[in-house]
């Protein structure tokens, strides 16, 4: 079997493969430095650069990828969301991105059960479609919100209600696919009258039709005796799936890996979505017990059987996504076990939870069960369970990471315990230690071992620990690759695991489908040791060369490496590319382009600091550009489970970009945010009228690039400052009176003077003395821009301000929360080992905070028949808040309002993000951004409902994109004591 040697960049070959993609495909066609390197890694411990990247729009785009590629004797590799484990979706060859176009639902027959979907279908996208019928797609992995189906296809995926509704192979009904020749077909079941009309064909698929059935003829002994018995197969081609009385092909390229054929649209089966669910979450004193527990759930019928073990639990409790499921377990469990019951009532449902923990009971498992029963309950269980891997993958130390190589084995439940502590044996002899999680209900534990490839002998070790699990799981009957496939990781143990004689049927099904050897090589059969091309091998100090210097950098980056291990923590696992919740990340929400997601520019970063001249890498203007787009929302500091901070990272880049083409008088304007708006209120009304005169917006936009589509904010001739200074000193309360630095920020002071009004009067009801600080600008918009050193200025001035009441206990709040939280999370960046920023970081309150204490305290008393009441109140969340801080407080204040009916809506990022939505050429994606949920979400509410954003850009972009107004939360809450 031939390997080809792909042309590279910069060759003629390569230019012409490139030129020759563009004559013949409309989508995007990119084989540049860094969309190549954005597309070498998926979510495995591999890299491989690939030849290029092609957006294919549709079908015919595939064919002509496949056609044009094989003229020139180059692979291809089919991918959706990246997010394969062992390496499947990385390759030296042209990678097809079908997740960002081909993602549409053809149709749903809600009748025959069934679903047409392209292949970059989101799997919980086609479950929110098919809610509307009651319906939803079987099998439900942890990567729901990103994985696509042609992915979930090409893997066998399964998830953790396969014991139910079994794997994808199972509902797989019709495949329309794209063959290695660029010939396309139909796969699915075929009558042996079918089957004979279409081997006479002199095609490709005439040829599969003819010598497929023979195939398996002559190997029908080893078909039949040689695959692993346990049924959770996601390993080799399903040869074993094969009807001699009727093949379906469709079953047989199920989990091939894109290596046969590429698939261009899908009919899949949908199941019954369960009417209503509950939730068994057992406490265990081990692992060991946990997984001794699971029999006697399987007894009761359950829809999942899923474990936890403590790392991912400590891990939880660290981030603020995450940290309510520690809110609600009792005593310090070392393992969880997760029981899911369907029932068609809430009775019948929660009977299964009563016989769970009766058997539980009668054979002394475990010392507590958790019944979560109503969706709210559960929410915070699913959502950790589903972030188990990223969480895992968040105790990383450098490049010492959990890995995936033996993460994937699958046994018979019953002998899961007895396999589990021989396993254990075999790490605990090489001295490991790992993360368990995983399926018990199916035999399936993803045990990750934490081992350093960059360390001499670690990649050796890592080969003999995957031979004893190899031998060890085939010693019980089990399975290799369960529901993660084959890849880099596994396919070189295939031979061994099925055998000689069905390993060579393997190959010649390979030979067959893909005479040429051109689709995905070296993925299931020929494939090279699992010890090549591993990503962190591939660090310059361990291939010989001198390490690369870390550049010195403004902001300090405590990972490992610094800024480039800052980048470097990003394990590509792409929940960065969920679209429907949360707020990471709204640029790739918008565009579904790659290099727009969190995990795009991390990646880019990663490539620009990893070359030889990492500080002149960070000034190119690609890198640039793919940087541009992000918002600096922060979500990505607190949804990714690594923690990336995409915001500091491009605050770093910024800056030097900017020291080698100096900084845009534009960044220098919206740097100057605060003399500007102290400025534009000095000047009211003139200002105001010059802010809505079309020909100055018209030359706004033309010399500063600020759009003049945009309204400008209105200035207050009477600011926050003048209104504090003139107003009546407010009575005294003791000298038991405490006190509180109240941050007047530099845009609400300006312009929305009534949000500080009535955060100082609540304050002092509640009994604070305010210290009003006024002096200084915080450095948010500096940063946003990449004036890090102008930043650092500012952070000095303020905690030198601050520094002596915040070490004093002295609390530290304010109304804009990028602002107010500024000082919480960059100010130690900025100004790291001074005690002063360490003090005022732990000092900043959200006045929320302080006023929900005076509540339950009995210091604020609101009356029942206040104005609120029986009002509607919904809420939207600034980002910066979500990620740093939470919005638990803000809605747990405005809840206190009696008779008031407050929702909390999860509508993402609003789009404007500070300076962000002003500037021309982003206008239009602001827009975008905030019409994906946020203006819909607002413009479903009736009139009379009050809108309540805590951020100034959330406002103003609320009353843009809908005509609504929207008001501060404590605006809100001010009204209901009055």
């Amino acid at each position: 079997m031939s390997f080809h040697r792909a042309p590279e960049e910069g060759t003629a070959e390569g230019t012409e493969l490139a030129a020759a993609l563009r004559r013949v495909v409309g989508g995007e066609v990119r084989f540049d430095s860094y969309t190549r390197y954005l597309f070498s890694r998926d979510a495995s411990m591999y890299a491989i650069e690939p030849v290029g990247v092609v957006f294919p729009r549709d079908s015919a785009d595939v064919a002509a990828v496949v056609r044009t590629a094989g003229e020139f004797g180059v692979s291809v590799l089919p991918r959706g969301a990246g997010t394969s484990l062992a390496g499947q979706t990385v390759g030296h060859s042209v990678v097809m991105d079908l997740s960002r176009h081909m993602n549409q639902i053809v149709e749903i027959d809600a009748d025959r059960r069934e679903a047409r979907v392209q292949p970059g279908v989101v799997q919980e996208q086609l479950n929110q479609a098919g809610a509307r019928y009651g319906l939803m797609f079987g099998p439900d992995t942890s990567t729901r919100n990103r994985a696509t189906l042609g992915g979930m296809i090409g893997n066998n995926s399964a998830g953790s209600q396969s014991v139910r509704y079994g794997m994808t192979i199972d509902h797989v009904r019709a495949l329309d696919v794209v063959l290695s020749d660029a010939t396309r077909s139909t796969f699915g079941p075929l009558t042996a009258a079918e089957l004979a009309g279409r081997a006479i064909a002199p095609t490709l698929d005439g040829a599969i039709c003819r010598d497929l059935p023979r195939l398996a003829e002559r190997h029908r002994e080893a078909i039949a005796t040689d695959f692993p018995r346990f049924w959770r197969q996601a390993g080799g081609y399903r040869l074993d799936r094969l009807d001699p009385a009727g093949p379906d092909l469709a079953k047989l390229v199920v989990g091939s890996e894109g290596t046969l054929v590429t698939v261009v649209e899908a009919t899949v089966g949908l199941v019954p979505a369960p009417r209503h669910r509950v939730i068994a979450v057992g406490h265990f004193t081990s692992v060991q017990a946990a997984i001794e527990a699971t029999g006697d759930a399987l007894a009761c019928q359950p829809a999942a059987v899923e474990l936890l073990d403590r790392v991912i639990i400590e891990l939880s409790r660290r981030k603020i996504e995450y940290r309510s499921l520690g809110s609600i377990l009792h005593g310090d469990p070392q393992a969880l076990l997760f029981v899911t019951f369907f029932g068609d009532t809430p009775a019948e449902a929660a009977a299964w939870l009563d016989r769970l923990d009766e058997r539980w009971q009668a054979h002394g498992h475990g010392y507590h069960t958790l019944r979560a029963v109503h969706a709210s309950e559960q929410a915070a269980l699913l959502k950790v369970r589903e972030a188990g891997l990223g969480l895992l993958m968040a105790a990383s130390t450098g490049t010492r990471r959990p890995l995936a190589f033996v993460e994937d084995t699958a046994v018979e439940p019953a002998k899961l315990a007895s396999y589990t502590a021989r396993f254990r044996q075999i790490l605990d002899s090489r001295g490991l230690t790992a993360g368990f999680y995983g399926h018990c209900s199916v035999g399936c534990l993803h045990i990750r071992p934490f081992i350093d490839l960059s360390a001499p002998g670690q990649p050796e070790l890592m080969r003999a620990v995957a031979e004893e699990v190899r031998d060890l799981v085939l010693e019980y009957g089990g399975i290799n690759s369960s529901e993660h496939g084959d890849g880099l990781a596994r396919s070189e143990f295939n031979r061994r695991v099925f055998g000689d004689e069905l390993y060579a049927a393997m190959q010649e099904v390979k030979r067959l489908f893909d005479p040429e050897n051109l689709m995905n090589p070296g993925k299931i059969v020929d494939a090279p040791a699992m010890t090549d091309h591993l990503r962190d091998a591939l660090q310059p100090s361990q291939a010989g060369q001198p390490g690369q210097p870390e550049p010195a950098t403004r902001l300090r980056f405590d990972a490992h490496g610094g800024m480039r291990g800052a980048a470097d923590r990003c394990m590509n696992i792409g929940l960065c590319r969920k679209t429907s919740a949360g707020v990471m990340c709204p640029s790739y929400m918008a565009t579904r382009d790659e290099e727009h997601s969190t995990r795009g520019r991390a990646n880019a970063l990663l490539h620009a600091l990893s070359m030889p001249d990492p500080r002149a890498a960070l000034g190119s203007e690609r890198l640039h550009g793919i940087l541009d787009l992000c918002l600096e929302c922060k979500a990505c500091q607190s949804e990714c489970p690594l923690g990336v901070d995409m915001a500091a990272l491009k605050t770093e880049a910024l800056a030097a970009y900017h020291d080698q083409h100096g900084t845009p008088l534009r960044s220098r304007v919206f740097g100057s945010i605060r003399a500007l708006n102290r400025l534009g209120s000095a000047a009211y009304p003139l200002s105001n009228l010059a802010a809505g005169w079309r020909p100055a917006r018209l030359a706004a936009e033309r010399w500063l690039g600020i759009s003049a589509a945009r309204p400008l904010p209105t200035f207050q001739r009477e600011n926050l400052y003048r209104w504090f200074r003139r107003r009546p000193a407010p009575p005294t309360q003791g000298t038991s009176q405490r006190e509180v630095i109240f941050l007047a920020d530099s845009f609400t002071t300006f312009t929305e003077p009534a949000v500080g009004r009535a955060a100082i009067e609540l304050l002092e009801l509640a009994g604070w003395r305010v210290r009003f600080e006024d002096a200084h600008c915080c450095g948010r918009a500096s940063l946003s821009k990449g004036l890090a050193d102008r930043a650092r200025r500012m952070a000095a001035a303020m905690t030198g301000r601050l520094g002596e009441a915040a070490a004093r206990g002295v609390p530290i709040v304010g109304v804009e929360p990028s602002c107010l939280l500024t000082l919480r999370d960059e100010y130690v960046a900025l100004l790291p080992g001074d005690p002063r920023a360490r003090a005022v970081a732990a000092a900043t309150r959200l006045p929320e905070e302080l006023l929900m204490e005076a509540v339950a305290e009995g210091r604020l008393i609101l009356p029942g028949d206040n104005s609120l009441s029986g009002r509607r109140i919904v809420f939207h969340g600034h980002c910066h808040q979500k990620a740093l801080a939470g919005t638990a407080a803000t809605t747990d204040l405005l809840r206190s309002i009696p008779g008031a009916d407050v929702t909390e809506v999860d509508a993402g990022c609003c789009g404007l993000a500070g300076s962000f939505g002003f500037e021309a050429e982003h206008y239009d994606l602001s827009m975008r951004i905030g019409e994906l949920r946020l203006f819909p979400a607002i413009r479903a509410e009736a009139a009379e409902t009050i809108i309540a954003a805590t951020g100034v850009s959330c406002r103003q972009q609320i009353a843009h994109g809908t005509g609504r107004p929207a008001r501060h939360p404590l605006e809100v809450f001010r009204q209901a004591l009055t």
